[in-house]
């Protein structure tokens, strides 16, 4: 029980909540069109709780280590202004957003499931990976959602973050 009331201790401080895409805002994988196009399929109970948690008051952004138009067009259906792709260092991307909008590292969340991740989980104030991330990445968090990256995951976590901020 006390592993938990720290968590909720460190979920209450979040005000800006850092998504990766490709396992965490879609199940990871990648489709082509004959043209090439890149396409990905994202949850729209995901797009949901980006609603809610903006409505919450929570700031939200996207860092990514790729470079994709449709990630583009994705924010910005769900008016996220902030998103950082081709981020060879994502700590470095969370700290230019940090800074920009003048929060602490404490008052920071992500949500990652790759190896590529681990150095930006470690560096915020509350970490969460999706059910089917890395076995090494769901050791390293502080929560591991119930749903996977692409069905739910980004959701279970606003919801999570919502109902210890409204305790």
């Amino acid at each position: 029980m006390a592993a938990k009331r720290g968590m909720i201790k460190k979920l209450r401080k979040i005000k800006l909540l850092l998504l990766d895409v490709d396992g965490v805002m879609t199940d990871g994988g990648i489709f082509y069109s004959g043209a090439g196009v890149e396409m990905k399929r994202f949850n729209a109970h995901d797009g949901y709780g980006v609603v809610r948690a903006r409505e919450h008051g929570l700031k939200l952004g996207i860092i990514s280590g790729r470079q994709t138009p449709v990630v583009d067009v994705r924010a910005k259906e769900l008016q996220i202004e902030d998103v950082m792709q081709n981020a060879a260092d994502k700590v470095a991307a969370m700290e230019e957003l940090r800074r920009r909008h003048g929060f602490e590292v404490n008052e920071v969340a992500f949500i990652g499931d790759d190896l590529f991740d681990l150095p930006l989980l470690n560096a915020v104030g509350f970490s969460a990976a999706p059910k089917n991330a890395l076995p090494d990445v769901k050791k390293a968090v502080d929560y591991v959602t119930k749903t996977s990256g692409g069905d739910g995951a980004v959701r279970e976590l606003i919801d999570l973050i919502i109902k210890s901020q409204s305790r």
